[in-house]
């Protein structure tokens, strides 16, 4: 075999299989930090051997195995870990043929371990998301470094400290209890969005989209939905993502520039996806968690997926479930877009008068949505002077150029 055919073959089962292997490790090591070693011990091994013996029958139980082999090893060389050597051993007793890896049952709680720790509160924000995507996502600090265009080596710092704070706090490698799911639930819903915004409307950088943030999202999404079948809100999140995602190839125009919503030709939305959302908001309606805020984000989502053309849009509905949103999650944002269905649906003098309500709210001081709202309803209003003055200070306040040009432009034809 060609040594780049094995290369690319390795890289691909890595994208693949990365976070049932580290999952299946840490379990056996209870350390994620040495589970994530021993996997790329175990690539290593890969990128030397596949090129002359070849490709693997089945190559993610062989990684397992060689992974597993390498802490029998390194078990062994450590006398501090004996007693960690006799469970190892118990473990892989069994796992010398390449296909005997765990139970399809018990590498899927593996992973929900996985996703749990990888959340877990005592790391920032910024360091679960990091770590998230490092081991659930696959993704090498690099591809991380450059999605959240912030150095290669603040990524990886981040990752390095996070494995230590996961290891000094002593935090078991398994899935909370069930009086305290929902809370780390939470924790984790939260990270895939973040993960997901992030790549559908980028905070800074020259990109109006990351599309391959927005999928690595729509991914652990349904893993977690896989492994948690009977959590509404995990499902509520799918269909969110899903029906999000719909829109990505008519977001951005031919030359990279936004294509907002109304703009938008909506033939161009993929509907295989918005099929597959609708689906996950009634497995989330059904499980009964119609009341939930991705839920109820997901059916705001779905109304516009609905409508075959923008004034097909039943914004009176739209407004209706901000407002129960408001009151399950509520946020000065959930406002602004409150405001913005209530202009939709009952007048922008309406609109506004909501909007004008949110001028002092300090957590939308630098917020470059509340100016941009402001200036589109009072372009409906024809007061277009004003309006180009709120598009003027929209612009000053987005870090993403294009969004920068877009707001620009507005202003200029007011």
């Amino acid at each position: 075999m060609v040594a780049t055919d094995a290369r690319r073959a390795v890289e691909a089962v890595w994208r693949i299989e990365s976070a049932r292997l580290i999952a299946g490790l840490a379990r056996m090591v209870r350390d994620v930090g040495l589970a994530e070693e021993l996997a790329q011990d175990a690539l290593v091994t890969a990128l030397e051997q596949w090129p002359e013996q070849g490709v693997p029958r089945n190559p993610g139980a062989w990684l397992m195995t060689a992974a597993k082999n390498r802490a029998v090893d390194r078990i062994r060389r450590e006398r501090n870990y004996q007693r960690k050597l006799e469970q190892v051993g118990r473990d892989t007793a069994f796992d010398h043929e390449p296909d005997a890896g765990a139970k399809v049952g018990e590498i899927d709680d593996d992973l929900l371990r996985l996703v749990f720790t990888a959340c877990h509160p005592v790391l920032s924000t910024e360091a679960q998301v990091a770590l998230t995507l490092r081991m659930l996502g696959g993704l090498t600090t690099d591809e991380i470094a450059r999605a959240f265009l912030v150095p290669e080596a603040t990524v990886a710092q981040r990752i390095v400290r996070a494995k230590k704070t996961l290891a000094k706090a002593g935090v078991p490698f398994e899935v909370p209890a069930e009086d305290e799911r929902d809370a780390r639930l939470a924790s984790v819903l939260g990270v895939i969005y973040l993960i997901f915004n992030e790549g559908y409307s980028a905070t800074a950088g020259d990109d109006w989209m990351r599309p391959a943030l927005c999928e690595d999202a729509v991914r652990l999404a349904r893993v977690l939905a896989g492994l948690m079948p009977r959590e509404p809100e995990v499902h509520g999140l799918v269909a969110l993502l899903e029906i999000q995602a719909s829109r990505t190839k008519a977001r951005v125009g031919p030359d990279g520039e936004p294509v907002l919503l109304p703009a938008q030709n909506r033939a161009r939305w993929d509907q295989l996806l918005i099929r597959r959302g609708l689906a996950a908001l009634a497995r989330a309606e059904s499980l009964g968690g119609a009341g939930g805020p991705y839920a109820l984000q997901a059916a705001i989502a779905a109304c516009h997926a609905r409508a075959r053309v923008p004034e097909d849009t039943d914004w009176t509905r739209i407004a209706g479930l901000y407002e129960a949103l408001s009151l399950v999650a509520p946020s000065p944002i959930v406002e602004l877009n409150h405001a913005v269905a209530i202009g939709m649906a009952f007048g922008p003098e309406v609109g506004l008068e909501l909007v004008d309500e949110l001028l002092d709210e300090p957590a939308l001081k630098g917020y470059h949505l509340l100016p941009s709202v402001r200036g589109d309803l009072l372009v409906k209003l024809g007061r277009h002077a004003e309006a180009r003055v709120e598009f003027e200070r929209a612009a000053g306040l987005t870090r993403n150029e294009r969004e920068r040009k877009l707001l620009l432009d507005r202003a200029a034809s007011c």
